[in-house]
């Protein structure tokens, strides 16, 4: 059951590379950076995932990122989810759950959840991302 939004934020995608093709699909890193809140607390973030493209046309991802407070706490976290093409480019719609770790005392709740996430990224590699907790 999804508990509260506890994150928000938007950002851009700043760079991907094609990786050694492994016979599941293509493989793609890709990096990105973004603003938001987190638990109240306005915060920057960046990140890298894997994205594998299936032969069935989905996307698998697996990444981890690092998150700083305006008052230079970290929180870092690691993720896996599953998406979906959605235009050319890098638009893809995503959907998965994150993992935090932190001695932040503002986000030191993360510490205890799992963050459920829709991740959107258009064609021009403009991000959306929207958390809850998962109870």
């Amino acid at each position: 059951m999804l508990g509260e939004m506890i994150g928000e934020g938007k950002g851009k995608i700043t760079s991907v590379r094609v990786l050694p093709f492994e016979g599941a699909g293509p493989r793609l890193e890709v990096s990105f950076q973004g603003a938001g809140k987190l638990l109240e607390q306005e915060i920057t973030e960046v990140g890298t995932y894997i994205s594998t493209l299936t032969p069935h046309g989905v996307l698998h991802g697996a990444g981890q990122g690092l998150i700083t407070t305006r008052n230079g706490e970290i929180a870092t976290w690691t993720g896996t989810g599953v998406g979906r093409p959605t235009g050319h480019g890098m638009a893809a719609s995503w959907r998965g759950s994150l993992c935090y770790q932190t001695s932040s005392k503002h986000l030191s709740g993360l510490n205890q959840i799992t963050g459920v996430f829709e991740y959107e990224v258009d064609e021009s590699g403009n991000t959306v991302e929207k958390l809850w907790e998962w109870k």
